[in-house]
């Protein structure tokens, strides 16, 4: 499903109209779900979708686009989310049937991307979350869900155009000093930065994600805690030996109050 497309403004008309596909097993955990009344509930589906960049997406999304004029709140917690729709309305009018492996089928090394694409968004979602609660912060699940969308038009992008991102990845590969931004302006002629921001105010998602997307306001320490998440996982991407993380550990640990020594624990903490 190649999609020879060129210029920002052209990618942002395709995707105006295009469909948001999701994970297999994001697919298939919902169907065993809707199968079994006794496991059914809120909290499950949450568990489900909360693995799933895209699948987050396409819930907020529809969500924003369906909102009465008597909600003054912006929802961003997926729970709160479902909470709002109902089961019935979720399953029979906001789940994709389009799915990932689907579209990359026989494109290992470009299916091989995404997925690792999405670990990293999962990563980069835990630790979010993790430092957020360490700091009390009360909006900790809104900034773990900034995190795992953070990059999501990477993520569709590999679905919609495997080869250039494929070229992406090889410019980085063979040039381990080139920022993701910089190989991207090389192949597409745009950060997917910029094009994420225009999705995420085209879909009407949160202002508060699009805020958290928006690295203007790098100083704050909500926003922090986001880059330095994303930032830790897109350099041990390919393993923890061999990269210095001195510098790393400094500023988590200049954002959590703690030692670079104490942040190193808290990073390498077993994952739950």
């Amino acid at each position: 499903m190649e999609q020879k497309i060129s210029g920002l403004d052209a990618w942002i008309r395709f995707f105006e109209t295009a469909e948001i596909p999701i994970l297999k097993r994001t697919l298939r955990e919902l169907a065993l779900l809707q199968e079994d009344a006794e496991r059914l509930s809120v909290r499950a589906v949450t568990d489900v979708i909360s693995h799933d960049p895209l699948m987050t997406v396409v819930l907020l999304r529809y969500l924003q686009q369906h909102k009465h004029n008597r909600q003054l709140n912006e929802v961003v917690q997926i729970e709160q989310a479902l909470l709002m729709l109902g089961m019935q309305t979720f399953f029979s009018k906001v789940e994709p049937e389009l799915v990932i492996e689907d579209m990359l089928h026989g494109q290992i090394p470009a299916l091989t991307g995404l997925l690792q694409t999405v670990r990293r968004a999962n990563q980069a979602a835990y630790y979010a979350k993790d430092w957020a609660v360490r700091l009390q912060d009360l909006h900790f699940d809104e900034i773990r869900i900034a995190a795992l969308l953070y990059n999501f038009v990477e993520i569709l992008m590999w679905c919609y155009n495997p080869a250039q991102m494929m070229q992406v990845h090889d410019l980085q590969r063979q040039d381990k000093t080139l920022r993701n931004r910089d190989a991207q302006r090389q192949v597409f002629g745009f950060k997917l930065s910029d094009l994420q921001l225009a999705l995420a105010k085209l879909w009407g998602l949160p202002e508060l994600l699009i805020g958290f997307m928006n690295r203007d306001d790098s100083q704050r320490r909500q926003m922090r805690n986001i880059v330095l998440a994303i930032n830790l996982t897109r350099r041990t991407a390919s393993g923890w030996d061999g990269v210095n993380l001195s510098e790393d550990y400094k500023m988590i640990g200049e954002l959590l109050n703690v030692s670079p020594q104490q942040a190193e624990s808290i990073v390498h903490k077993p994952t739950s």
